[in-house]
């Protein structure tokens, strides 16, 4: 994933987080606003309670190979911040990737 596609600032998770709109399955906890860029960008964040380093830094790989697999089908001009939940520990990747694919299906939809 190129750096324009990240959401890296503290200022930007906050207000993605406090003014977006929220959807939520077993895995993940996604928020997500509109912006005014010609391209998605994408936060993850995997809590410490998780694991340490080397564990949530194996899980955010796996969810970035995930997006970049999803920005091939769809540019919604958003912004997202994408919070690992617990459940998603030990799953494999197939798994968290069809949950991914799901709720954000779901959310194209506009079902909440």
């Amino acid at each position: 994933m190129k750096k324009k596609f990240i959401v890296k600032s503290t200022r930007d998770f906050d207000s993605i987080i406090k003014n977006g709109i929220c959807i939520k399955n077993k895995y993940f906890v996604i928020y997500y606003q509109k912006n005014n860029l010609s391209y998605d960008r994408y936060g993850i964040s995997v809590s410490k309670k998780l694991g340490n380093a080397v564990f949530r830094n194996k899980y955010k790989r796996k969810l970035r190979a995930i997006i970049d697999n999803y920005k091939k089908v769809y540019i919604n001009n958003e912004d997202y911040i994408i919070i690992l939940r617990k459940e998603a520990i030990n799953q494999k990747y197939e798994i968290l990737q069809d949950s991914f694919f799901a709720i954000m299906n779901k959310r194209t939809k506009g079902i909440k």
